[in-house]
């Protein structure tokens, strides 16, 4: 029996990933399991395990080509089943257990699908029967019938130039190239503009590129941004980590400003359960979230990804920064898990970090507000009758306006900032 394994969804709303390294040959056994290929998601970089123990007798994409989700990565051969078992083996979920040693695949996948059965024929041999009629369905690669069904293409009109006339990817792209501008080009009409010689240098586009591409404009057409502009001394609060560094250096860890920051989010987000929510249109209602699941932007030399310190409001200030330097670590060795980056419900991110003041961050969608964090300056401030040399951190907050209203939001960013100014009473409460 031959089965038919196609590029599984992985992670919430995964469409494609890019071929990064095959593990496997045509040829060769392999055992349910067995890591397959390496694979770039718009999230995380992971090994796809095979689904089957068996033979490798195809392999479709190469290093570099992109794959939707549910196109053919493998065909594995099977031995020693037929007739009804070959069916009721197609056709049974298979759920691999994974290790997740860095990937990104975490649990179980649910692997089998309904075309998973290639009958036995001899469509592969040079020479058809004499008998043989012409079919009614055209005779084409798995990966083939995936790209004409995505470019509109009817494949029962194309001329096959593999064995006994099938249809492969290479006439797909013949095809597709032989039809009008407008649908050869499709996915390129908005852009018109042309170059010539060394004008420009052309990089394709990374998973994790389209998908901030996609992220952010997909929170600009469905949230309606409004973002308020605050600035908080922090004296006292730099007061305090300095004298906690020794202690936090002793355990291995950095303490930066960002722990006390997540603790005093989360300690406002309690009393403004607004901040902590999504609206669900489709059913005419709010979602309020009971737990306080804080993602960070990290800046990675490939882009932007957003890990998250699962319930925080449970985790000490040391907890909190052990946490974000694991994360960080992760994210920039390409590391992350699909559990490390899914469940937020509230965001922070600290361009002060790399030398900004100010900012309008875009909301991460569906989440209802965004902490931006500035570089903290030093400037004249008043202090009861006098003036003096005030340490000023910057903040920058983003609400969805259908969700928080000004009033709310202005009570949410006063009260961080309350913790900020006076971390005492943060710690205490």
């Amino acid at each position: 029996m031959r089965y038919i394994f196609n590029f599984p969804d992985i992670g919430e709303g995964l469409e494609e990933g890019t071929i990064l390294e095959w593990y496997v040959a045509k040829g060769q056994a392999v055992k349910a399991g067995q890591a397959l290929v390496n694979m770039e998601t718009d999230k995380v970089v992971t090994d796809i395990p095979s689904p089957k123990s068996g033979t490798i007798v195809a392999i479709y994409g190469s290093v570099g080509e992109t794959i939707r989700v549910g196109s053919p990565l493998v065909e594995i051969e099977i031995e020693g089943v037929s007739g009804a078992d070959a069916v009721v083996e197609a056709k049974a979920p298979l759920t691999v257990p994974i290790d997740e040693g860095g990937a990104g695949v975490v649990g179980t996948m649910e692997l089998a699908a309904s075309n998973a059965l290639l009958a036995a024929s001899d469509e592969g041999s040079s020479k058809p029967k004499a008998e043989e009629k012409t079919p009614s369905k055209v005779l084409a690669t798995p990966l083939a019938r995936a790209m004409a069904r995505d470019l509109n293409i009817d494949i029962n009109k194309l001329s096959g130039t593999g064995p006994s006339g099938r249809v492969t990817k290479e006439d797909i792209q013949k095809a597709v190239e032989s039809k009008s501008p407008t649908v050869a080009h499709k996915k390129t009409e908005t852009f018109t503009q042309t170059f010539s010689g060394d004008e420009v240098t052309y990089e394709p586009l990374s998973q994790i590129r389209k998908a901030i591409a996609k992220n952010m404009l997909n929170s600009k057409q469905n949230t309606a941004h409004m973002t308020l502009f605050e600035e908080v001394e922090i004296s006292e609060l730099m007061r305090i980590r300095e004298k906690l560094k020794p202690k936090f250096s002793d355990k291995n860890t950095k303490l930066t400003y960002l722990p006390f920051i997540v603790k005093a989010i989360v300690q406002a987000l309690k009393a403004h359960r607004q901040l902590n929510s999504q609206m669900d249109m489709e059913n005419d209602r709010m979602v309020f979230k009971n737990r306080y699941n804080i993602a960070v932007a990290v800046d990675t030399p490939e882009g932007l990804v957003v890990p998250v310190i699962k319930d925080a409001d449970r985790l000490s200030i040391l907890q909190i920064a052990q946490k974000i330097a694991e994360l960080s670590d992760k994210a920039r060795d390409r590391k992350l898990s699909m559990d490390d980056m899914k469940d937020g419900t509230f965001t922070i991110t600290n361009y002060g970090s790399i030398g900004g003041v100010f900012a309008t961050p875009v909301i991460n969608y569906p989440q209802a507000g965004i902490l931006g964090i500035g570089r903290i300056v030093t400037k004249p401030i008043v202090k009861g009758d006098q003036i003096v040399v005030g340490h000023v951190l910057p903040l920058s907050l983003s609400v969805d306006h259908r969700i928080v209203d000004g009033g709310e939001a202005s009570r949410f960013i006063n009260q961080v900032m309350e913790y900020l100014s006076n971390p005492v009473l943060m710690l205490v409460e």
